[in-house]
């Protein structure tokens, strides 16, 4: 059950009145805890985490081209053992979860030796609103793990961190979220094949975007279970959420417009990023979501870059110090130095810390509407006041629509505004030169949207006059 959550309004405000000064622009909603979401968070289980990643460690090996009969090791047995443990989840819910592999065949590549069928192992839960039921929010973690020499397919590959613990967490927020109902469609995902270069993730990317799913949001889990990093820091109170700045996808009309107007740092990856941050410190006290403003890890990657290439929202979390002799090494001692992905290295409440945040960011967006379409500014002209333009949402619980708004310079939303149930609005005396707007949509229970960045207006072009003022034939800028 939802709880109606109280609107901080200001009466004037719903009739466009003035904004008396800056520091006077924040009315806003008052934030209470939604009761289904925190029962979600407490109810993941440490526990249950580390039965999981002890587990999967117990299959010896869960490399991609490791064997895929045996009923006790390799990456066959641990993926027949994770369907079943989803199909579990489905009967203890009253069959709410809908369970399948997404199964093919990887044909060779530079990293991939032979053709090999991977298996991606996806458990859905449809979303309770005909309006929201097509919005799909994925969560993900990889449960293939590797060895070095990596063609060795057959050495001890335990990956209790890299990525049983992103697996573990999947599955477990699984098992309690599939009690509840949600206006939109949660999948919860295990995908194989990420040690040979996001094989499975691609593959789902790949099919989501030819068949033009709505994919509103994915977040991959990848390597989130260690709190004692290789330069010997200790730290199980944050989590950092890797996200891209300019989109993979940008054309060149969106680059001129992006650098004529800003928004380098307000793509919608980042936008969720941003989300997650602020649900997550809500619900899961004295934790801190640590924001890093670039794609992934230096040079390197993980599931969500396949969706970022095709255009979806993705970002990525991981443990904020990590351990170099604990990913892909062969389980060893040298000089007194332990090497291997081992579940004794694992610190399975943080693990639960981190699917709480996850947990409370997906639920905050499954149960609130629709980030509102066609968000933009309805004016280019110089002018001290900003007027933000929008399309109303179909979802018939809707209430209304907040701004949010911050200093070009800063990085996080500063201040926010609720303006009734109109599809546009006047900000007074605030300028578009030295703010960045986002607008959200707000059910009648409270639950908001992903912050929507609004896009400057289409502008016809003048006859001649790219020609005119630039003679070399280099499309300019629009003129704002």
């Amino acid at each position: 059950m939802k709880r109606v959550m109280t609107l901080a309004l200001v009466c004037l405000l719903l009739g466009n009145a003035p904004l008396p000064t800056a520091t006077a622009q924040q009315a806003q909603l008052a934030y209470k805890l939604n009761p289904q979401i925190e029962k979600i968070v407490g109810d993941i289980s440490p526990a249950n985490i580390e039965a999981t990643v002890r587990k999967l460690v117990s299959f010896g090996t869960r490399h991609t081209f490791s064997d895929a009969e045996s009923p006790t090791r390799g990456i066959g047995a641990a993926r027949r053992w994770i369907k079943s443990e989803f199909e579990r989840y489905s009967r203890e819910s009253g069959g709410r979860l809908e369970v399948m592999e997404d199964e093919f065949i990887q044909p060779q590549t530079p990293r991939v030796p032979q053709p090999v069928k991977v298996v991606n192992l996806v458990a859905t839960l449809p979303g309770a609103q005909p309006e929201s039921r097509d919005r799909l929010y994925l969560i993900s973690g990889h449960y293939d793990s590797i060895c070095s020499p990596y063609g060795d397919t057959t050495c001890d590959a335990p990956g209790a961190n890299d990525d049983a613990s992103g697996t573990a967490a999947v599955m477990e927020m699984a098992r309690v979220m599939s009690k509840y109902q949600f206006d939109a469609t949660i999948i919860f995902m295990t995908v194989a094949g990420e040690e040979q270069g996001t094989l499975g993730a691609a593959h789902w990317a790949e099919e989501a975007k030819k068949k033009g799913l709505k994919v509103a949001a994915m977040l991959s889990n990848d390597i989130i279970g260690n709190t004692v990093g290789g330069n010997g820091v200790r730290d199980n109170r944050r989590v950092r959420v890797f996200s891209e700045g300019v989109p993979s996808v940008e054309t060149e009309a969106d680059a001129r417009i992006r650098q004529s107007v800003g928004g380098e740092n307000d793509s919608p990856s980042r936008q969720l990023a941003r989300y997650i941050k602020e649900v997550g410190e809500r619900y899961v006290n004295n934790f801190e979501v640590t924001l890093v403003f670039r794609r992934d890890r230096f040079g390197r990657g993980s599931d969500h870059i396949p969706f970022l290439q095709r255009g979806f929202p993705a970002v990525r979390l991981t443990e904020p110090n990590e351990d170099f002799t604990r990913q892909h090494q062969k389980v060893r001692e040298e000089k007194g130095i332990k090497y291997g992905d081992v579940p004794e290295m694992v610190d399975f409440a943080y693990i639960a810390q981190v699917a709480r945040v996850n947990a409370s960011a997906l639920a905050s967006m499954a149960l609130a509407p629709a980030s509102p379409s066609g968000a933009a500014f309805k004016t280019a002209r110089q002018e001290f006041d900003t007027l933000l333009t929008w399309k109303k949402n179909t979802e018939p619980d809707v209430a209304g629509y907040q701004i949010v708004w911050r200093a070009t310079h800063l990085p996080f939303w500063e201040r926010s505004l609720y303006v009734g149930d109109v599809t546009e609005y006047v900000m007074r005396g605030v300028s578009k030169d030295d703010y960045f707007f986002a607008i959200q949509a707000v059910d009648r229970d409270g639950n908001m949207s992903v912050p929507a960045f609004p896009r400057p207006p289409a502008r016809a072009p003048r006859p001649n006059a790219a020609r005119d003022q630039n003679p070399g034939g280099v499309t300019p800028p629009p003129p704002f």
